[in-house]
């Protein structure tokens, strides 16, 4: 019997472009006040340069409005201390208040440069509907998924056993291995473009199970 459900949060929870998205307002802002850059063209610019790849961006943008790259870490820092507006995906709030009711305990773990995250919880005011949050870079960079710390300290808080406990994520290059560690069962959210729909599995450990609405999970637990 399944008494305690984590979840991954960016694409699982909600969807990471809007971060993105949201970001990328901000610091068209910041380069709109300190180069005179219009506001919305340098957005463009960010969202236009991302769509190709997502790998240097704000270098890329930098270059086209003729600025130096010496301004790229004070861009990525504003771009990760920003206050995102994101919000849930709409099946995730009814599936939370359903397991919820059901008396199955909720957390989160998830990767990610921890003031960047911790920012994207406390838009989503995940402390209300989340029983424990592991932001995995408060452990340590070493400590990023696949790594099974966050996992052990979930079944250490909750007290049960890993038999007891599922995890759902969406990136198979990490959210899936823990199955090979403890027999937690691993549930794969498929969501409509999904970064990771076409990566390939860590040493080819799929999940248990796959879903496309975080609804279903009800019906399975």
């Amino acid at each position: 019997m399944i008494k305690v459900v984590l979840f991954d949060l960016d694409d699982t929870l909600f969807p990471e472009e809007e971060y993105v998205k949201s970001g990328f307002h901000y610091v068209a802002k910041v380069v709109e006040k300190a180069y005179c850059c219009a506001q919305e063209k340098v957005y463009q610019q960010l969202w236009k340069e991302y769509q190709k790849s997502s790998s240097y961006v704000f270098n890329r943008v930098l270059e086209y409005f003729d600025i130096s790259a010496d301004a790229v870490p004070a861009l990525v820092e504003a771009y990760r201390m920003h206050k995102p507006t994101i919000q849930y995906y709409d099946d995730v709030l009814p599936c939370l208040m359903e397991l919820k009711a059901k008396d199955v305990c909720l957390g989160i773990i998830t990767d990610g440069y921890a003031s960047a995250q911790k920012n994207k919880l406390q838009a989503l005011e995940a402390d209300s509907y989340f029983d424990k949050i592991i932001v995995t870079d408060d452990l340590g960079k070493d400590y990023w998924k696949p790594h099974p710390k966050a996992f052990e300290m979930m079944k250490d808080y909750f007290d049960v056993d890993y038999s007891e406990m599922a995890y759902v994520g969406d990136n198979p290059k990490k959210d899936f291995y823990i199955g090979k560690i403890f027999p937690i069962t691993t549930v794969r959210m498929m969501r409509d473009k999904g970064l990771y729909q076409e990566s390939s599995y860590l040493e080819n450990v799929k999940e248990n199970v796959r879903i496309t609405d975080m609804r279903e999970l009800c019906s399975m637990f």
